[in-house]
């Protein structure tokens, strides 16, 4: 803001301070509003628009005719008016009627003015109204003009609802009217149907107070902020994991050149210089970056300016010291969580009664906060672009993420139809329950091993709840990522010793710690400070484990102590090479020599396995067989790396598809590579709880998989109704010979024998 546009709007908002302390009506409180900004700003017309009853109403006007007061009225969208409270932006033309949203009114007599600027009157991003001033001269309006414009109107806000002229409920209600249902699309990330109201991760910040009383305390609100915020860029920064090259230090450099950014904090200081509080001078400045956003067509500096936008946000958080989440702040009500996106820790703050669905504006297929939302059955849809835009707090929101879509203030007809699919889906779940004391035999009577993936103590309950064989994947790191200090060894013991408890008779595969990648922990760092361009294949899983040998150390004595008197089986991750896995048992040797040096009791058998998801172990599976007693084949991370598609980037989520003939061939060559060896195979990725792959895998010779709970009940059902021996002679005729689209092909053999999968 320039210092004409400082003076201008200090010299306004002083006049109007004056209006508003009067003991005048609330009408002739805005006539006379009219009349000072049109002085102030030189201006022939100056009009205020408020919204009542859906519509914008002509309220006062300076240089209109006063007989069209209260007469003109015009739709949300319609007009120049009506488009600037609908887009909330602003308009500056030269020419007014050359716009293509131009609506003529003669009763107002404007038909002598040519130019014309206009801006939205906001109330908690709500648009309540317009202010507009015109000019018979064919002329823009010069920016230190509509910067001052802008400022009023942030201030006329406030003003106009203290004076009474449009109330909190009114400018809700209105505001409803305006949006109407609209639908959003997107990419399924977790199955399933949920209703709720919008809440976001990080919640907008509401300005209470837009006028500022003591504007040299609120600078050092703002200075105060600052040095706050850089200290949190530098800190994460100055983080390991963040590293050095690669797009996340691009990202922290751009965060970083912002926060210190001399001009941003000049305009900020200029607004508080007008008359505004700290928050609202944070806001008034990411008006006019907003605005600037919409006009870049260059998709890398429009990712810049929304860098801006993100450091605002967490700027005018800090301001007004509402630092917490949603989660931190506790959900009332039944809710759809709204955010760019998610951390595995972070969902798993949330109460899990209230939540019912994600929406996320990125998101992969396979990232791990997908993981962990599908343990949890929450329904998750990504890849929904401007969610803040069409999504406010509190909206009542429909998600159907099977069919990857999600209504936002939907009808009453629409509620209806969707809770009678909901009551559907409620049914067809009941369905698979009454499957859980059916053991998973094919037609041809072959027994196949259906267990569950876990991680959190109150997963345990679905044992029972689904009758699977057993947990096929106990992810331990779940307990790192809740954790704000690194979990002491007698906590770990305690989850372990309570999980086999929790199973009975049942297996529990207990893989050992999985850190990296997208599974950050804020208290643990690299030691020699460098960072990873491809952390998903680089410092993580059992490199992380046998680098902090008194990580790994820690947690296999925690497990043979909980596993006293039983068998316990160990499974390690990302083993790349046979050495991997020597040196991580070895560390388990040494933990049970010393229990036995102490006269501990011990485990009664220990079953070690490692995880294959590196492609390079399948060639020397040869060597390794021996020495283990089962190999799990990890399908998610398997499949990016053999087609080097980072499964956490959403341009890549759909690049592979699991039933493509590489894949299938892969894992065939692994089964095949094992026959003679007796090593237990499973799947304990995500491919083994979707039908249609399920079927696959059972064709390729699978016999074990460990999937969601939820997946349980769909996968007996599909195994009773398939006949082993014919799917796996399919299959190798498919894999011998491969079609155009095996997925097509596989559909087609499945629906010819009434096998209908999802």
């Amino acid at each position: 803001m320039t210092s004409g546009a400082v003076a201008a709007a200090r010299n306004i908002l002083t006049r109007l301070h004056e209006v508003m302390a009067s003991r005048s009506h609330a009408q002739a409180k805005l006539n006379t509003v009219a009349e000072v900004i049109g002085e102030c700003l030189n201006s022939e017309v100056c009009s205020v628009y408020l919204l009542r009853e859906g519509m914008l109403e002509l309220f006062a006007t300076r240089g209109l005719a006063q007989e069209a007061v209260h007469v003109t009225r015009m739709a949300v969208g319609e007009g120049l008016v009506g488009t600037i409270a609908d887009q909330i932006e602003t308009l500056n033309l030269a020419e007014a009627a050359a716009h293509p949203d131009f609506s003529y009114r003669p009763e107002t007599g404007e038909d002598k003015f040519h130019s014309f600027a206009g801006v939205p009157i906001v109330r908690r991003e709500r648009a309540v109204g317009v202010l507009c001033v015109q000019h018979v001269d064919p002329r823009r309006y010069e920016e230190v003009e509509i910067e001052a414009l802008q400022t009023v109107a942030m201030v006329l806000s406030e003003l106009i609802v203290n004076a009474g002229l449009i109330d909190e409920e009114g400018a809700g209600a209105l505001d409803a009217a305006q949006t109407g249902p609209e639908q959003l699309r997107g990419l399924t990330l977790v199955k399933g149907l949920a209703s709720g109201v919008a809440v976001f991760h990080q919640p907008r910040v509401r300005i209470e107070h837009i006028v500022a009383e003591d504007t040299e305390a609120e600078r050092q609100r703002v200075i105060l902020a600052f040095d706050k915020m850089r200290e949190q860029i530098d800190r994460m920064a100055s983080q390991a994991e963040f590293g050095v090259g690669g797009e996340q230090e691009e990202v922290l450099e751009t965060y970083r050149m912002f926060a210190y950014d001399e001009g941003w904090t000049r305009r900020i200081n200029e607004a508080i210089d007008s008359g505004l509080t700290a928050e609202a001078a944070i806001e008034r400045v990411q008006q006019r970056t907003r605005m600037r956003m919409r006009q870049i067509d260059d998709p890398l500096l429009a990712d810049r300016m929304h860098d801006l936008e993100d450091l605002a946000n967490r700027l005018l958080r800090i301001v007004s010291g509402q630092l917490g989440t949603a989660a931190s702040l506790g959900l009332r009500a039944d809710a759809i969580l709204i955010a760019r996106n998610l951390g595995p820790a972070e969902l798993l703050e949330y109460d899990r009664r209230r939540l019912k669905g994600v929406i996320l504006e990125e998101g992969s297929l396979t990232s791990h906060v997908v993981i962990v939302a599908r343990a949890m059955g929450i329904p998750v849809l990504g890849r929904v672009r401007g969610l803040r835009g069409v999504v406010r707090e509190g909206d009542q929101l429909l998600l159907d993420a099977d069919q990857a879509t999600a209504m936002v203030r939907p009808s009453a007809g629409v509620v209806e139809a969707f809770e009678a699919r909901f009551a559907k889906s409620r049914e067809r779940q009941a369905a698979y329950a009454a499957l859980r004391d059916v053991k998973p035999v094919s037609r041809d009577g072959q027994r196949v091993m259906v267990k569950i993936n876990a991680g959190l103590r109150d997963d345990l309950a679905n044992l029972s709840l689904t009758g699977a064989d057993g947990i096929g994947l106990f992810r331990t790191e779940f307990q790192f990522l809740v954790s704000a200090t690194l979990p002491q060894r007698e906590r770990q013991t305690r989850l372990y010793r309570d999980v086999m408890d929790a199973a009975g008779d049942k297996p529990v595969v207990f893989r050992t710690v999985d850190i990296g990648g997208d599974k950050t922990l804020p208290y643990l760092r690299h030691d020699d400070g460098e960072g990873e361009e491809n952390p998903a294949m680089g410092w993580r899983a059992l490199r992380v484990a046998l680098e902090r040998d008194g990580l790994l150390k820690a947690q296999a004595r925690a497990l043979l102590e909980a596993g006293a008197g039983r068998t316990l089986h160990v499974m390690f991750p990302m083993v790349a090479e046979p050495w991997e896995f020597d040196a991580a048992k070895a560390v388990f040797d040494g933990q049970l020599a010393y229990l036995k040096q102490q006269k501990k009791l011990l485990p009664e058998a220990i079953r070690y396995g490692v995880m294959l998801e590196v492609p390079a172990l399948a060639e020397q599976l040869d060597l390794l067989a021996p020495k283990i007693s089962f190999l799990s084949i990890g399908t998610n991370d398997l499949t990016q790396f053999l087609f080097a598609a980072d499964r956490s980037n959403p341009k890549l989520a759909e690049r592979y598809d699991w039933l493509s003939p590489a894949i299938l061939r892969f894992l065939r060559r692994v089964v095949r590579s094992l026959d003679g060896f007796n090593v237990d195979i499973s799947v304990c990725g995500e491919m083994g709880g979707r039908q249609l792959e399920a079927l696959a895998l059972l064709g390729l010779g699978i016999r074990t998989m460990s999937i969601t709970p939820a997946s349980v009940g769909p996968v007996k059902e599909l195994v009773g109704k398939v006949d082993l021996g014919e799917i796996g002679a399919a299959m190798e005729g498919w894999l011998t010979s491969p079609p155009a689209d095996l997925r097509a092909a596989i559909t087609k053999w499945a629906a010819g024998r009434g096998i209908h999968t999802d």
